[in-house]
């Protein structure tokens, strides 16, 4: 059978080729290389793109180019595939002369086909975080400066604004606490990096949690099972006591954190421990809310949830107090 040639007035194809930063160079999907090797043409507007050197390994010729839109239409004539690698600006003249080309409905548009190459794995918008943050930690005189001393309240003032975004329910602001606290966790570990003595980095934190995760999720990752809420809670506080080799149920519970919770905390403690223990013994206003504590926890109720949720209703209470008795306009 002969092969037919294609009019000259064919108007072939482009494909935008994207890659992500954040995966390997090299690292691309199986349409990727095929395309890559299919083409009649393929071309870069960055001569030192990091796929570059891959492709080049790969027999892949690419030219240096940054062709406008007519250049590139043109090039696709009779019926020819152009393959154009996106640079990390996405290549937005270029795009936009394509589509005003194509909706002026004057010229005989080649097929457009965007191929993304690499994909972002969940979690990699993480990645950019620490990149930015140690660009901060070394250029901002402020942030050059801190210590993890020194940043400490805001860890504390932004896990109370997370909490209030919870109990709100307000979405949007969720998103931004959540982002908030994992902003204190990156700043502390960059500083940690500058440690003379014991410096560790992100890595070794999120590495230490991710064991520490495996090893307490035995039904998740290995051969034990658990049917109930409690059944993971009581084999996550065994393999605690077991790693830890506390003498007593009481180590490990901060003694700075919120008086209601700490109350709580140590009640839920001897409740799931087992053990009998009575109250002590006293006067004041201390102990009565103490008993109080330990009812809550007892009943499934967050003692220190419920008294921010009747304050907030006590600060709705004194608005409206100050909206009636303040003077009409």
């Amino acid at each position: 059978m002969n092969e037919t040639t294609p009019p000259a007035d064919a108007p072939g194809r482009v494909i935008l080729l994207t890659t992500s930063h954040r995966v390997a160079p090299g690292l691309l999907s199986w349409p990727a290389w095929q395309a890559l090797h299919e083409a009649d043409e393929v071309l870069c507007a960055d001569a030192t793109h990091p796929q570059l050197p891959y492709l080049h390994e790969a027999g892949v010729t690419v030219d240096h180019a940054s062709p406008t839109a007519q250049d590139l239409v043109a090039a696709c004539a009779g019926d020819r595939t152009v393959l154009v690698i996106a640079t990390a600006e996405g290549d937005r003249a270029l795009t936009d002369g394509l589509a005003r080309l194509a909706g002026s409905g004057r010229v005989s548009m080649p097929d457009l086909e965007l191929l993304p190459a690499s994909y972002d794995l969940p979690g990699a918008r993480l990645l950019d975080l620490v990149q930015v943050m140690d660009q901060i930690r070394g250029e901002c005189p402020w942030s050059s400066q801190q210590t993890h001393k020194g940043l400490a309240k805001y860890a504390i003032e932004e896990a109370y604004e997370l909490v209030e975004a919870i109990e709100e329910g307000d979405r949007e602001e969720l998103r931004e606490e959540l982002g908030d606290v994992l902003l204190q966790v990156v700043f502390h570990a960059r500083i940690a990096e500058d440690d003379e003595d014991s410096p560790f980095s992100v890595d070794d934190v999120a590495g230490g949690i991710v064991e520490k995760l495996i090893h307490r999720h035995p039904h998740v990752f290995g051969d034990d099972s658990a049917d109930t809420p409690e059944d993971v809670k009581a084999h996550w506080l065994r393999t605690k006591a077991e790693e830890k080799q506390r003498s007593s149920l009481t180590e490990g519970i901060p003694l700075g954190q919120p008086s209601l919770a700490l109350a709580a905390k140590l009640a839920s403690r001897v409740r799931t421990a087992g053990l009998e223990v009575s109250l002590p013994s006293g006067e004041g206003v201390g102990y009565e809310l103490l008993a109080l504590a330990l009812r809550a926890e007892a009943a499934g109720v967050d003692p220190e949830a419920a008294l921010r949720g009747a304050a907030r209703a006590y600060r709705d209470a004194v608005r409206a107090a100050e909206a009636v008795g303040s003077p009409s306009d």
